[in-house]
């Protein structure tokens, strides 16, 4: 590898200069000038140095670890509670984190970590193979501490692993809108 590289710096550099007798060179020569210089040094990152491409073995879309999220409100507008549940689908036990509730617009994002209900913390959660996990979580506790929170329309649970990764993700829109954004 190190004298196909040595081969192509060589051819690099070795090409006849084009701008001998010209006093500024022309753009376009600066430009493929640029170019090949540039191409050298990815080159040389990618395939020879310290960030060489390394392929990955295995499916990446398929993971082990999946759970399914279902968020439901208890009313058609304007509700007072939501009913999260959690269940794990996949083949592995997953240790989920706080869940991250995040009440937007289109502008405006504010985000809760949920800790528990009745002033107990069960997270992180373990969850086997098939179990699952409801939650009540109730708004008005939300809104007592920020008015401002009645005017944002959509309402999104994030879930993620205790490791960081995330697990995914569902969304209720709490009144209507004129566009589901």
């Amino acid at each position: 590898m190190k004298r196909l590289s040595l081969i192509f710096f060589m051819l690099a550099t070795g090409l006849p200069v084009w701008a001998q007798n010209e006093i500024a060179p022309d753009g376009k020569k600066l430009l493929w000038f640029a170019i090949i210089i540039s191409f050298a040094i990815l080159f040389y990152l990618f395939a020879l140095g310290p960030f060489k491409l390394t392929r990955k073995t295995g499916n990446p879309f398929s993971s082990k670890k999946k759970v399914n999220i279902e968020l439901k409100k208890d009313r058609l507008y304007y509700p007072d509670e939501l009913k999260l549940t959690i269940e794990n689908t996949g083949e592995m036990a997953v240790d989920i984190e706080q869940p991250m509730l995040v009440f937007s617009s289109i502008w405006v994002k504010r985000k809760f970590r949920i800790k528990g209900t009745n002033n107990s913390s069960f997270y992180p959660l373990y969850l086997d193979k098939g179990q699952s996990h409801t939650l009540t979580i109730d708004l008005n506790r939300f809104y007592s501490h920020s008015k401002s929170l009645k005017r944002l329309p959509k309402v999104r649970i994030i879930v993620f692993e205790v490791e960081g990764k995330r697990l995914g993700s569902t969304r209720v829109f709490l009144r209507k809108t004129l566009f589901n954004i």
